[in-house]
């Protein structure tokens, strides 16, 4: 009789063994998504705010010829955007990225020669990419940036903890405002894409330099009057963020929530 209490205690003990054993076995690792990185406030794709206003950003310039055209029309609409400049660009034409700041608008890093960070890139090589950019910036005579863009949205825990190094916000893009305009795909298709998707607190994805012949200014004649018609203001970045911030503010909530 005195065995059996002794068996259910040596049954209760495997049991629990097994069960911890299965928790550690099959506890699944925290999923490196879109939430993880948006809870963590490490990557910024969009701002949801009350307020109608909606940032425009424009990637790969300046272009001696695209630039000027699309710097021409947000003044003639009152828009204010923010440029992922490259380096490389930025050091061959630095009067555009000087009048970039000049009219108002935000200049940004977007690394110095486009490098994209696949397996294969090294974080030396990626933070000097990033560094020669932002010499190029500065060397403009404007201010030192304060948000990145990895190109090709391409980022990974290397090139969030380069940013972070170097005190940069990551900024991508809202997923339904990617107007792919890179890839010429008609100017109706770029300017449907914007404004049949239009929600308040987006980042839009532009380029201000496209590889023969662009359909971006195009577009933006159809996008700016429009827009602007419905009520929506375009803002930098950094003005959509300190928005955003004010309402956490209000609203109680922890400002790491809303701004890196």
């Amino acid at each position: 009789m005195t065995l059996i209490p002794k068996k259910a205690r040596m049954l209760g003990i495997f049991i629990v063994i097994l069960l911890l054993s299965c928790n550690t076995v099959y506890a699944k690792p925290a999923q490196k998504n879109r939430q993880y990185y948006e809870e963590r406030g490490e990557i910024v794709w969009e701002v949801p705010t009350q307020d109608k206003i909606i940032a425009l950003t424009f990637d790969d310039g300046p272009d001696p010829v695209q630039t000027p055209e699309i710097l021409a029309l947000l003044q003639q609409y009152e828009a204010k955007a923010t440029f992922f400049v490259l380096g490389k660009w930025a050091e061959k034409f630095p009067q555009l990225v000087m009048q970039e700041q000049q009219e108002g608008h935000e200049v940004a890093n977007h690394t110095y020669a486009h490098t994209y960070a696949v397996r294969s890139t090294g974080a030396d090589t990626y933070i000097r990419d990033m560094d020669d950019a932002e010499k190029s910036i500065l060397g403009a005579g404007v201010a030192r940036p304060m948000l990145f863009r990895p190109p090709g949205g391409y980022y990974n825990d290397m090139v969030i903890q380069a940013a972070k190094q170097k005190g940069y916000t990551i900024v991508l893009w809202s997923w339904h405002q990617d107007t792919r305009d890179w890839a010429s795909p008609g100017v109706t298709t770029i300017a449907n894409k914007v404004l049949k998707n239009v929600r308040n607190g987006d980042i839009v994805l532009f380029h201000d330099k496209v590889e023969g012949k662009s359909q971006t200014v195009q577009a933006l004649a159809r996008i700016l009057p429009q827009l602007k018609q419905e009520g929506y203001r375009f803002v930098t970045v950094s003005e959509l963020l300190a928005v955003k911030a004010k309402e956490a503010a209000k609203n109680g909530v922890s400002s790491s929530k809303v701004h890196p």
